[in-house]
């Protein structure tokens, strides 16, 4: 590749115009990402990290803060923001077993899927809990710890609006995973069936998803999620309505850092791109958004082996 130096911070004759070598370092990786030139780490002072991908771990703020663990690392990612990163597939591992194999869901091989009590159907489908009722379906410990607590039913916008639930103490993580720009608690149940029931049957009235592709456009519906709330107060299971938090006031607004929001999405899989460059320009959700409007679910990818380049 020719590079005209008269497009360049630098002169014709090579004298350059700026002299941060930091600035020179980042317009030269800008330009090596744009035309998918790997430069010397030794000239861009670049750091590798390689682990097993696991969700990023989130600190509510404005914006958001979000984290990335890599073996033994931990990578502030908002600091990447307006960085060219190189992620390169390096194999996949169980995140139970820790074996190399083909990771059939949620981060797990097909064995560790179908045996583990956090990968059972009621995490999905709330209203499957048995604890209450002292019964076991993998592992009744571990049931009754998690799902004999307070969990909430709540309303939030992702895209349009939808209902879904979570453990008390997820609040406002599980929104923040959805990428939902503002959520409100509507239900306060003491156990994980009771919000289930709650959820079933709300969502014959609203939608129980995220439509993604909307939600990191930052296409967003103009609800009002109190008047919403008020909506649907007459369809709350009557089990349920002691524990219907009709006065609630306190609605939760997220703010994401995001410098560019992409128009025509392009999803990335590395199993089949195994190496992939380009600017990060925003975090939405579990999501990493690129100058070049690729996205990449870290969720969706858990138990990836992932050598990083910053």
């Amino acid at each position: 590749m020719t590079v005209n130096l008269e497009d360049t911070p630098f002169k014709g004759n090579g004298i350059p115009l700026i002299d941060n070598k930091k600035e020179i370092f980042n317009y030269f990786d800008s330009l090596a990402a744009k035309h998918l030139i790997v430069l010397p780490s030794l000239i861009k002072n670049e750091r590798m990290y390689k682990g097993v991908l696991t969700k990023m771990r989130t600190e509510f703020g404005s914006p958001i803060n979000y984290y990335l663990n890599l073996g033994d690392e931990s990578i502030h990612m908002n600091d990447l923001l307006g960085r060219p990163l190189q992620m390169n597939y390096a194999g996949q591992q169980c995140l139970n077993c820790g074996k190399d194999r083909k990771i059939y869901r949620m981060g797990h091989c097909y064995n560790c899927f179908y045996e583990l009590p956090q990968t059972a159907d009621w995490v999905i489908r709330p209203e499957l809990s048995k604890a209450h009722l002292d019964i076991e379906d993998r592992d009744l410990a571990y049931e009754k710890e998690v799902q004999l607590q307070p969990h909430i039913v709540y309303l939030a916008l992702s895209s349009n609006i939808k209902v879904g639930v979570t453990r008390k103490t997820q609040v406002p993580t599980r929104w923040i995973d959805q990428g939902a720009t503002s959520a409100l608690e509507i239900v306060e149940a003491p156990n994980r069936y009771l919000a289930g029931v709650a959820e079933v049957a709300l969502k014959e009235f609203v939608a129980d998803k995220t439509n993604w592709r909307q939600m990191l456009k930052n296409e967003v519906a103009e609800e009002d999620l109190f008047e919403f709330r008020d909506k649907l107060s007459q369809h709350i299971p009557e089990e349920v309505q002691p524990y219907f938090l009709s006065e609630n006031t306190d609605k939760w607004l997220l703010d994401f850092p995001v410098h560019k929001y992409p128009v025509k999405i392009k999803s990335l899989n590395l199993a089949k791109t195994p190496e992939f460059r380009d600017t990060l320009v925003g975090i939405k959700g579990q999501y990493l958004i690129f100058e070049n409007e690729t996205v990449f679910n870290v969720r969706g990818n858990e138990g990836l082996v992932l050598e990083l380049t910053t």
